[in-house]
């Protein structure tokens, strides 16, 4: 009985994404079979998609529900976006003195337009290499033996049900081909355990960075198989950085790469972020580089005096409008940002996608961070 509220609640929200566009493209503009062939529709959306997150999601870990439920769930979330958007143009054209049946014909070609659109654009965008982006962040107290070090990026591949293992190798070939000195992955690594995803996982043992390869859990490993795959990347010569730290020396001057756990880590014994313990016994007159997963744990970060903190786990919002829900729960959505009189943040935008394979308004990156001394900045 406890669990009734939330279910309630959950299927109150899904009701109200298949009402609202229901109302504008039925409802408004059909009568008879097309009505009631319509409204099956709808009635069918609204029964398969809680079924399927429920039964891919859930105990059962169906891969086809999976990729079943979450595609319904971002087709559905854009029809709804655009039929708000849509039910103000019928409002205007109301106003305009555009009668009926005309003008919900209009609005319903119009978002159905809109949407089939935007759904097709969606998914090439979610499923292309990402783009590299290369954003140079002044690091204050670097040597200038470290000017110029490149760290690439790559944060939430979210490795899952649709297989993308000659995604995952053209992506370590874009990663190869920025000569990193050194390889981040902020975590979100996969969806489920390592025995079924580990082919998809496999070709980034081939990233190679002379100065290391470093990898944090985000909290999606904590849904699944976190030691597992903590124990799989630590197989591929990553290093996963749990609550830890390591020196980068070059050119006679050295930095601090931190790591520490998602906060979901604190249900699993001997998880959750440390950042004392991460920086323990390392020389406070260096700067540090953090691998965070959430954007807000800058908190803690700022209060350490971290140089710069890497995250992922917004996707940028991924699907246009959720960048403002995604910004209720976190300070930043994407990109680099102050905090406090010395910290810098950078916020991926993630490299795969979660859920939906959409992706709108909200393009995956692999980031390329250089670094650079005060002194050369100037």
């Amino acid at each position: 009985m406890k669990y009734v509220p939330r279910v309630a609640l959950v299927l109150g929200i899904v009701g109200l994404l298949f009402v609202v566009p229901w109302w504008l493209l039925v409802y408004a503009t059909s009568s008879g079979v097309l009505f009631w062939v319509g409204s099956g529709v709808f009635l069918a959306g609204f029964l398969c998609l809680p079924a399927g997150l429920v039964l891919g999601h859930g105990r059962v870990q169906s891969d086809v529900a999976v990729v079943v439920g979450d595609t319904l769930l971002g087709a559905v979330w854009v029809l709804f976006t655009w039929s708000v958007v849509g039910a103000v143009v019928r409002a205007g054209l109301i106003v305009g003195g555009v009668e009926d049946p005309v003008r919900s014909r209009i609005v319903a070609v119009g978002v159905l337009a809109v949407w089939v659109g935007l759904i097709g654009w969606g998914m090439v965008e979610a499923r292309r290499v990402p783009r590299v982006r290369t954003v140079e962040v002044t690091i204050a107290g670097l040597g200038r033996g470290l000017d110029g070090l490149r760290l690439v990026v790559v944060t939430d591949t979210h490795f899952a049900a649709l297989n993308r293992l000659r995604w995952s190798e053209r992506v370590v070939e874009v990663v190869n081909a920025q000569r990193p000195d050194i390889a981040c992955h902020a975590g979100d690594l996969a969806d489920g355990p390592v025995v079924r995803r580990r082919a998809q996982v496999e070709p980034l043992g081939k990233v190679d960075a002379e100065s290391g390869r470093f990898y944090i859990t985000g909290n999606h490993e904590y849904f699944g198989d976190a030691p597992g795959w903590i124990e799989y990347m630590t197989s591929l010569g990553w290093r996963p950085l749990r609550n830890q730290h390591e020196i980068i020396e070059r050119g006679g001057d050295r930095l601090v790469i931190a790591g520490i756990d998602d906060p979901t880590g604190i249900a699993l014994d001997g998880h959750g972020p440390d950042l004392p313990a991460a920086l323990a016994g390392a020389d406070p007159e260096l700067p540090v580089v953090l691998l965070a997963h959430q954007p807000k744990q800058i908190v803690d970060a700022v209060k350490s005096g971290v140089a710069l903190q890497i995250s992922g786990h917004t996707h940028g919002g991924q699907i246009w409008p959720f960048h403002y829900l995604v910004r209720l729960d976190q300070p930043v959505v994407a990109g680099l940002s102050r905090h406090g009189a010395h910290t810098q943040l950078y916020t991926s935008r993630g490299t795969g996608f979660w859920g939906p394979p959409l992706r709108l308004f909200a393009p995956s990156e692999i980031t390329v961070l250089v670094l650079r001394a005060p002194q050369a900045a100037s």
